[in-house]
């Protein structure tokens, strides 16, 4: 490692591998995250898909007036929970139909929302 360097070397002698110690932990945290939401949505029980519309089915029941936009819906998330919405679903429910949003909130955790489509109430977050 020459004097000019700031990254910090790694590997064994002569490998060249340098980090940069301030890119390094963000990009491990973030691996690190969406390593966790992908099994948080492979894990985690959500209504049965043949109970979730399909792309055609989701414009009818928005046009019909049965359900918010999805927009709409997004902009109830309250702060702490906002961030980039990795699954977003209309779902039919037994009180009518719901949004069901799996979000990577900004601070790194993945959240579900259930959001009415009818009101755009949050019903539940966890």
């Amino acid at each position: 490692m020459n004097a000019h360097s700031s990254g910090v070397q790694t590997g064994g002698l002569g490998s060249g591998l340098t980090l940069d110690p301030v890119r390094f932990p963000m990009t491990l945290v973030r691996r690190t995250a969406l390593a966790v939401a992908s099994l948080a949505l492979w894990a985690a029980p959500a209504l049965a898909d043949d109970q979730c519309l399909t792309p055609a089915e989701r414009r009818v029941a928005v046009s019909s007036g049965q359900a918010i936009p999805l927009a709409q819906a997004q902009r109830a998330l309250r702060p702490e929970h906002r961030g980039e919405v990795l699954q977003a679903r209309l779902c039919r429910a037994d009180a009518g139909m719901v949004y069901l949003l799996t979000v990577m909130a900004r601070h790194g955790k993945v959240v579900r929302v259930r959001i009415d489509a009818k009101s755009g109430q949050i019903v539940q977050v966890r």
